[in-house]
């Protein structure tokens, strides 16, 4: 039996996606989770000095979407055929784009910045609108209610859990996006993923 152990901050964020895929899938493994103040001291253990890291029987994995792209082959949520694969890798790059898009405005947030609220109506507000309509539109055209037509993958558990959040900083967006509302609840309203929300730690992030 393979060995998963997970590492990440006490935190939801980037590890969350790998969490649910476990959950969805019943597989074991080590969620090990590091307070934010006490990350300097474990640093140095890991080859590169970034979470979330991913070990399986010992070799390390880095980086989110590495982590969910593997493990979503494994337990079968990387879609049904290459072109399904591809569509679903184009997703969680335009994913990155727009966290890179709204990047300061996460830092300025996480830094108690002065100046956060306007960031947040020039910076993530736009970015979140963007990114929000162009899955809209998308899942208009999708025979399942997913990203892509053979049902759920591993960007669908990713885009499910960050609007939570998306809705949190801009509380407009739910009202403004009833189809994202409706397709977050048939990503978390899956049985196994559900039972993973009920249960896992409340963090802010």
């Amino acid at each position: 039996m393979v060995v998963y152990k997970l590492y990440y901050f006490q935190a939801r964020g980037f590890a969350e996606m790998a969490r649910q895929l476990f959950a969805l899938s019943e597989t074991p493994y080590e969620d090990v989770r590091f307070e934010f103040n006490d990350w300097p001291n474990h640093k140095s253990k890991f080859k590169w000095g970034k979470l979330p890291l991913l070990e399986i029987d010992g070799v390390q994995l880095p980086q989110s979407a590495a982590i969910a792209r593997y493990l979503a082959k494994q337990f079968g949520y990387a879609g049904k055929t290459p072109l399904e694969e591809a569509l679903v890798d184009s997703w969680g790059d335009l994913f990155k784009d727009y966290m890179f898009e709204a990047s300061s405005y996460f830092y300025a947030m996480r830094d108690q910045k002065p100046n956060v609220e306007e960031l947040r109506t020039t910076v993530f507000i736009p970015a979140a609108e963007r990114l929000l309509t162009n899955l809209r539109d998308h899942l208009k055209t999708s025979k399942s209610g997913f990203i892509v037509d053979s049902g759920l993958t591993w960007v669908d558990i990713g885009f499910a859990d960050h609007f939570i959040k998306i809705k949190e900083i801009w509380p407009e967006a739910e009202s403004k996006f009833p189809e994202i509302q409706e397709y977050q609840k048939r990503v978390q309203s899956i049985p196994k993923i559900k039972e993973w929300i009920e249960k896992r730690p409340q963090t802010q992030f």
